[in-house]
């Protein structure tokens, strides 16, 4: 989508202005995503069923009942001192109807935020309110950490420092939604969806496979991995790769520590070059150093000797000595010509292809259980989406037998703009879906 890329082109933010985060903070997030992702029902069985909330405020408003609440995230209770003090406490908003049609069927539809959807307003214009007037769905809106009343004091509007917080995010959104569900079914609530467009749609996603119960699930623009998002998408072009490309090769503790935990995807760690270089002409000098350096082409015959790539070291070794990479690989990567030299600078290509496998890690839903029924979830994609490739990833259908794919013509941003209502009607024809299969 021509829309996609001028939009995202003209938007001067970066983000993870700060570089990857502290590799301690990484291993340790990594070894938590196997502990609460492992099996299906391991991240459900570290929160209780019991857990406090409290609501904060409740008023009328025309047909709807309003709901103000907020309850410590279980992430800091697990992994503490990786969430900001400002993001710790969960916040939350719930718009409900004055009256239920029904006492058996009482829908709730959880919200997560995409990239920019700061406190609770626009999920609820959008989203919330017309849901509740097109299918008596109530909903829950749940604050982003780091984003809205969460968002850290030095942190400017959604530009998140570090790759890391992205993460941290991530494993919050998950237990949180753990903690609404229960508390939505002391609440007599039910049955629940979770939705979400963009990044909201991926976390939507990671939230419904902790669940161990039948869940609605409605992604939208979002896909099976964020690897493409941040290495191929228009997005990539937001990232800060000259400091990335420092850090990585500036700070040992990445290469040796945190890339030796990044378990392997059978099918996408051995497609072609394509998968992981799309962005490397993006990649610049560090402060200080001349552009011209990076000016020439790598030479692709020349056979990797660097000891330092010491992970997928044979996977990057086959990429540069395949004699069928596409002939305009050289012209893309635009880089200093240094393999041969032991002592040369990592390659751009070694840079992007770490943040492929470390989003992999975290976000590809193949490390993580499939929903409980897979029948309920509705993706809804673009098909023309710049923000959110699909090809040389997984096909999502091939994760989750079962689910359905509704495609808009268009891009991201048009179909953020133009299909609110299509995202609204597969959130309530899933609820209709789940009333034929499992009855009130």
């Amino acid at each position: 989508s021509k829309l996609d890329i001028i939009y995202r082109s003209i938007l001067l933010s970066k983000y993870f202005i700060k570089g990857w985060g502290n590799p301690e903070h990484l291993i340790r997030l990594i070894k938590f995503r196997k502990v609460v992702a492992g099996h299906p029902g391991d991240c459900y069985k570290l929160i209780p069923d019991i857990y406090p909330v409290t609501i904060t405020n409740e008023f009328l408003t025309g047909n709807a009942k309003i709901i103000d609440g907020h309850f410590l995230s279980p992430f800091d209770l697990y992994m503490p001192d990786l969430l900001p003090l400002e993001s710790k406490n969960a916040h939350f908003q719930m718009i409900l109807p004055r009256k239920w049609h029904s006492n058996q069927f009482k829908p709730v539809c959880l919200h997560m935020a995409g990239t920019g959807d700061h406190y609770f307003w626009r999920r609820r214009e959008l989203l919330a309110k017309p849901l509740l007037h097109e299918g008596g769905v109530a909903s829950i809106i749940l604050e982003n950490p780091f984003y809205g009343l969460r968002k850290p004091r030095r942190q400017v509007r959604s530009i998140l420092h570090h790759v890391s917080d992205i993460f941290v995010m991530g494993g919050c959104l998950m237990m949180e939604a753990i903690v609404l569900f229960h508390w939505c079914r002391r609440q007599g609530y039910g049955p629940l969806c979770v939705t979400g467009i963009s990044m909201g749609g991926h976390m939507a996603s990671l939230a419904a496979s902790s669940w161990p119960y039948p869940v609605v699930l409605v992604p939208c623009l979002s896909w099976s991995t964020a690897s493409g998002v941040f290495t191929k998408g228009v997005m990539s072009r937001s990232l800060d790769w000259g400091l990335l490309r420092h850090q990585y090769q500036t700070i040992d503790a990445y290469r040796t520590r945190v890339a030796p935990l990044i378990q392997r995807l059978p099918q996408e760690r051995l497609t072609n070059i394509e998968n992981v270089g799309t962005v490397a002409a993006n990649i610049s000098q560090p402060a200080g150093q001349p552009e011209a350096q990076l000016a020439k082409p790598v030479d692709l015959s020349v056979v990797v000797s660097d000891k330092r790539l010491k992970v997928e070291n044979v996977f990057v070794r086959r990429l540069l000595e395949n004699n069928s990479l596409p002939s305009y690989f050289n012209r893309i990567l635009g880089i200093t010509n240094n393999i041969e030299n032991k002592n040369s600078e990592i390659s751009n290509e070694e840079v992007i292809y770490f943040m492929k496998i470390l989003m992999d890690e975290f976000t590809h839903l193949n490390n993580f259980p499939p929903p409980v029924d897979t029948s309920l979830v509705v993706n809804v994609c673009a098909l023309c989406d710049a923000y959110v490739p699909r090809n040389d990833v997984t096909d999502l259908t091939h994760i989750w037998p079962g689910m359905s794919v509704r495609y808009l013509n268009g891009g991201h941003i048009s179909a953020f703009v133009l299909h609110q209502k299509a995202f609204r009607d597969a959130i309530i024809e899933g609820f209709g879906m789940y009333q034929r299969k499992y009855g009130k």
